[in-house]
Protein backbone atom coordinates (compact mmCIF):
# COMPACT_ATOMS: atom_id res chain seq x y z
CA UNK A 1 0.00 0.00 0.00
CA UNK A 2 1.25 3.53 -0.86
CA UNK A 3 1.70 6.30 1.45
CA UNK A 4 -0.51 9.21 0.93
CA UNK A 5 2.94 11.23 0.96
CA UNK A 6 3.50 9.70 -2.65
CA UNK A 7 -0.47 9.49 -3.58
CA UNK A 8 -0.64 13.35 -2.59
CA UNK A 9 2.92 14.69 -4.68
CA UNK A 10 2.06 16.58 -8.11
CA UNK A 11 4.22 14.67 -10.49
CA UNK A 12 4.73 10.90 -11.19
CA UNK A 13 6.98 9.14 -12.98
CA UNK A 14 6.28 5.33 -13.79
CA UNK A 15 8.50 2.41 -15.28
CA UNK A 16 8.68 -0.87 -15.10
CA UNK A 17 10.80 -3.69 -16.71
CA UNK A 18 12.02 -6.93 -15.69
CA UNK A 19 9.22 -7.47 -13.30
CA UNK A 20 10.15 -4.25 -11.09
CA UNK A 21 7.87 -1.63 -11.53
CA UNK A 22 9.35 1.54 -10.17
CA UNK A 23 7.27 4.79 -9.08
CA UNK A 24 8.82 7.98 -8.71
CA UNK A 25 7.73 11.10 -6.93
CA UNK A 26 9.74 14.74 -7.08
CA UNK A 27 9.51 17.45 -4.74
CA UNK A 28 10.62 20.92 -4.48
CA UNK A 29 11.65 21.90 -0.82
CA UNK A 30 11.82 25.59 -1.17
CA UNK A 31 12.44 25.48 3.18
CA UNK A 32 15.97 23.62 1.93
CA UNK A 33 16.71 26.16 -0.68
CA UNK A 34 18.48 29.23 -1.55
CA UNK A 35 17.95 30.36 -4.88
CA UNK A 36 19.74 33.54 -4.43
CA UNK A 37 22.69 31.41 -4.01
CA UNK A 38 21.83 29.19 -7.17
CA UNK A 39 21.07 26.20 -4.29
CA UNK A 40 17.87 24.75 -4.85
CA UNK A 41 16.74 20.94 -3.20
CA UNK A 42 14.55 18.74 -4.33
CA UNK A 43 13.56 15.36 -2.21
CA UNK A 44 12.11 12.29 -4.43
CA UNK A 45 9.74 9.29 -3.17
CA UNK A 46 10.64 5.86 -4.70
CA UNK A 47 8.36 3.09 -4.62
CA UNK A 48 9.50 0.01 -5.87
CA UNK A 49 7.02 -3.26 -6.48
CA UNK A 50 8.52 -6.42 -7.15
CA UNK A 51 5.75 -8.12 -9.59
CA UNK A 52 8.05 -11.18 -9.96
CA UNK A 53 7.14 -14.65 -8.19
CA UNK A 54 10.44 -14.46 -6.54
CA UNK A 55 12.25 -12.83 -3.88
CA UNK A 56 14.77 -9.97 -4.59
CA UNK A 57 17.24 -7.69 -2.93
CA UNK A 58 17.95 -4.61 -4.45
CA UNK A 59 21.92 -4.38 -5.04
CA UNK A 60 23.16 -1.33 -6.83
CA UNK A 61 22.31 1.75 -8.38
CA UNK A 62 23.47 4.03 -10.82
CA UNK A 63 22.02 7.76 -11.08
CA UNK A 64 22.75 10.26 -13.66
CA UNK A 65 21.94 13.69 -12.73
CA UNK A 66 21.29 16.58 -14.90
CA UNK A 67 20.90 20.22 -14.13
CA UNK A 68 19.43 23.23 -15.94
CA UNK A 69 22.75 23.76 -17.73
CA UNK A 70 22.92 20.15 -18.78
CA UNK A 71 25.78 19.33 -16.71
CA UNK A 72 25.69 15.82 -15.57
CA UNK A 73 27.12 13.76 -13.13
CA UNK A 74 27.04 9.98 -12.37
CA UNK A 75 25.98 7.98 -8.79
CA UNK A 76 27.30 4.68 -8.58
CA UNK A 77 26.98 2.65 -5.47
CA UNK A 78 25.55 -0.34 -3.50
CA UNK A 79 21.97 -0.31 -2.59
CA UNK A 80 19.51 2.92 -1.53
CA UNK A 81 20.06 5.09 1.53
CA UNK A 82 22.28 2.97 3.11
CA UNK A 83 19.94 -0.14 2.77
CA UNK A 84 19.99 -3.39 0.45
CA UNK A 85 16.41 -4.23 0.84
CA UNK A 86 14.85 -7.80 0.01
CA UNK A 87 11.30 -7.39 -1.63
CA UNK A 88 8.89 -10.56 -1.33
CA UNK A 89 6.70 -11.00 -4.50
CA UNK A 90 3.95 -8.69 -4.47
CA UNK A 91 5.80 -6.79 -1.82
CA UNK A 92 6.55 -2.85 -2.22
CA UNK A 93 10.08 -1.35 -0.76
CA UNK A 94 10.10 2.93 -0.59
CA UNK A 95 12.72 5.56 0.22
CA UNK A 96 13.08 8.93 0.16
CA UNK A 97 16.29 10.42 -0.86
CA UNK A 98 17.40 14.15 -2.17
CA UNK A 99 19.12 16.01 -5.10
CA UNK A 100 20.32 19.39 -4.22
CA UNK A 101 20.71 21.36 -7.82
CA UNK A 102 22.48 24.60 -8.87
CA UNK A 103 19.65 25.56 -11.28
CA UNK A 104 15.94 25.25 -11.09
CA UNK A 105 15.41 22.69 -12.85
CA UNK A 106 17.01 19.20 -13.96
CA UNK A 107 16.49 15.56 -13.86
CA UNK A 108 17.33 11.96 -12.86
CA UNK A 109 17.24 9.08 -14.73
CA UNK A 110 18.80 5.45 -13.52
CA UNK A 111 18.62 2.12 -12.64
CA UNK A 112 18.69 -0.61 -9.74
CA UNK A 113 20.72 -3.87 -10.25
CA UNK A 114 18.62 -6.84 -8.66
CA UNK A 115 19.63 -10.46 -7.66
CA UNK A 116 16.89 -12.96 -7.46
CA UNK A 117 16.89 -15.94 -4.92
CA UNK A 118 18.42 -18.00 -7.41
CA UNK A 119 21.30 -16.00 -8.10
CA UNK A 120 20.67 -14.64 -11.04
CA UNK A 121 21.31 -10.45 -11.15
CA UNK A 122 19.49 -7.83 -13.55
CA UNK A 123 18.95 -4.10 -14.19
CA UNK A 124 15.37 -2.41 -13.49
CA UNK A 125 14.77 1.11 -15.48
CA UNK A 126 14.32 3.56 -13.35
CA UNK A 127 11.64 5.90 -15.41
CA UNK A 128 13.53 9.85 -16.63
CA UNK A 129 12.02 12.39 -13.89
CA UNK A 130 12.36 16.05 -13.44
CA UNK A 131 12.85 18.49 -10.77
CA UNK A 132 10.83 22.18 -11.30
CA UNK A 133 10.82 24.84 -8.70
CA UNK A 134 7.13 26.66 -8.86
CA UNK A 135 8.65 29.38 -10.79
CA UNK A 136 10.59 27.55 -13.60
CA UNK A 137 6.86 26.60 -14.94
CA UNK A 138 6.49 30.17 -15.89
CA UNK A 139 8.99 30.32 -18.51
Amino acid sequence: MRQKTLENQKFHYQETSNDMHIDVYPNYLPERSAPEEDYYFFSYNVSIQNLSPREIKLTHRHWIIRDGEKKERYINGEGVVGQRPTIKPGDTFEYQSFCPLNTPTGNMRGKFQFIDNKGKTFWSVVPLFFFRTPDSFKN
